[in-house]
């Protein structure tokens, strides 16, 4: 594998995780209104996931995304050991971005998020989010030659941002990296393992009816 696709996925999961983090921080110190705190982190996504994929799709798929990854091992897209690689790399890019976010706002550089977020509608909440993210790449993709997806892909996120109770994590790298920033847009360590496991789920299920759409019969 070139080392060139690793490092688009380094980047681009590390500047994803840094434009979530760094939003959130900026909007806790712009205002006090919960639901203006959450447009500017959605906005800041919205753009910051259009950009990215646009720049550094032809590189390495612009993945991101643990998630994404999987889905394309299982339509055979990519073998075991490059899905494996590309899971670790986004993993030290989400990990890097948060570092980078908290050290700009002068916070601990490792902190520790203290928002459990175990409940049961927030799982099925990152069930939908992350089958939802799944479902719009696979048909997207199909259409114009993919052209498209930037924009589709920053709309479904941006939009779920609102209409999910979880606010739409839908990333286990990006998930696993926000727990070690105890702002707005984090999430505490022992909340991690339940939202992962919703992600991979939704993943399948976004994958299965994305074949469902597809297919003739």
């Amino acid at each position: 594998m070139k080392l060139r696709i690793l490092l688009a996925e380094v980047v681009g999961t590390g500047i994803l995780a840094m434009a979530i983090v760094g939003s959130g921080v900026m909007a806790t110190n712009l205002t006090k209104d919960v639901g203006l705190e959450l447009l500017i982190v959605a906005f800041a996504t919205f753009l910051i996931l259009a950009v990215l994929i646009q720049m550094l799709g032809s590189i390495s798929g612009a993945h991101f995304n643990p998630a994404v990854t999987l889905v394309t091992l299982i339509n055979k897209g990519i073998s075991v050991s490059t899905a494996m690689y590309y899971v670790v790399a986004q993993l030290v890019g989400a990990f890097i971005g948060v570092v980078l976010a908290n050290v700009m706002f002068e916070l601990p550089a490792i902190g520790a998020s203290t928002h459990a977020k175990t409940s049961s509608n927030l799982l099925l909440s990152e069930v939908i989010a992350t089958a939802g993210l799944i479902l719009v790449i696979q048909m997207v993709s199909k259409q114009n030659e993919g052209r498209f997806v930037p924009l589709a892909v920053a709309g479904w996120i941006g939009s779920a941002y609102f209409f999910t109770s979880s606010t739409t994590f839908a990333n286990p790298a990006v998930t696993f990296a926000r727990a070690f920033s105890d702002t707005f847009t984090g999430i505490e360590i022992n909340s991690v393992p339940g939202f992962v496991v919703a992600e991979l789920i939704g993943a399948v299920i976004g994958l299965g009816i994305a074949k469902g759409l597809s297919s003739d019969r």
